[in-house]
């Protein structure tokens, strides 16, 4: 059994619930009732800004188990959690998803190696927010979007994304976003349908940005 199914066999054992398309899962101030593993779906973790506006920090996808800080520090949850779309999970009591990661070295290395990956990427998206220009953060936030979302067929890879959520994730305006998008189509790096962007290859973002992700 390789780590992943042995992770998923242990969640098994626990309860599973199903969450709609905007559901909120948990909320600042509401700590949950055990660990949450997404079996299908995506959780977003946000905050609201004092305007309102949402600020999107993680987007976990299955597999992934959270809050980690809660169960293994005791903090109180501070962030929102809802569903981008339909999504089972199951809940599992603190003590015993940390007593799975004691038991085993592997499931332990498999949380880190996530874990420092997920730094890693934040740390970057921090470095764009502060100091990136609205062009720059938003060709950050597609080569996210693209190297975790993004579904391939024979000539082009496409993701599914509104503007609003871009600019959730960007810290930029919705109209901020909009022109910098404009501003891809017109150079033919991005073809834009609806909520649907797509590209032909990441290369050509990755040059706009002037690095890899």
């Amino acid at each position: 059994m390789d780590t992943e199914q042995k992770i998923e066999e242990f969640f098994s054992n626990y309860p599973s619930h199903t969450y709609s398309k905007g559901q909120i899962l948990l909320e600042p101030g509401t700590n949950p009732s055990g660990v949450i593993y997404i079996y299908h779906g995506l959780v977003r973790q946000y905050d609201i800004a004092d305007n309102g506006d949402e600020i999107v920090v993680n987007v976990f996808r299955p597999g992934a188990h959270f809050p980690m800080t809660w169960a293994i520090n005791g903090e109180d949850n501070v962030w929102y959690f809802d569903a981008i779309d339909e999504t089972k999970v199951a809940i599992a009591p603190a003590e015993n998803t940390l007593q799975l990661l004691k038991d085993n070295p592997d499931v332990m290395f498999l949380y880190l190696k996530r874990l420092c990956s997920g730094a890693s990427g934040q740390q970057r998206r921090m470095a764009h927010l502060m100091g990136g220009s609205a062009r720059s953060r938003v060709l950050f936030e597609l080569i996210v979007e693209f190297k975790r979302f993004s579904k391939s067929d024979e000539t082009s890879l496409s993701i599914n994304v509104s503007e609003s959520e871009l600019a959730a994730k960007a810290g930029l305006s919705r109209e901020a976003v909009n022109r910098e998008l404009g501003a891809l189509k017109s150079k033919g790096i991005i073809k834009r349908e609806y909520k649907t962007i797509t590209i032909s290859n990441l290369d050509k973002l990755s040059a706009e940005l002037g690095q890899s992700i």
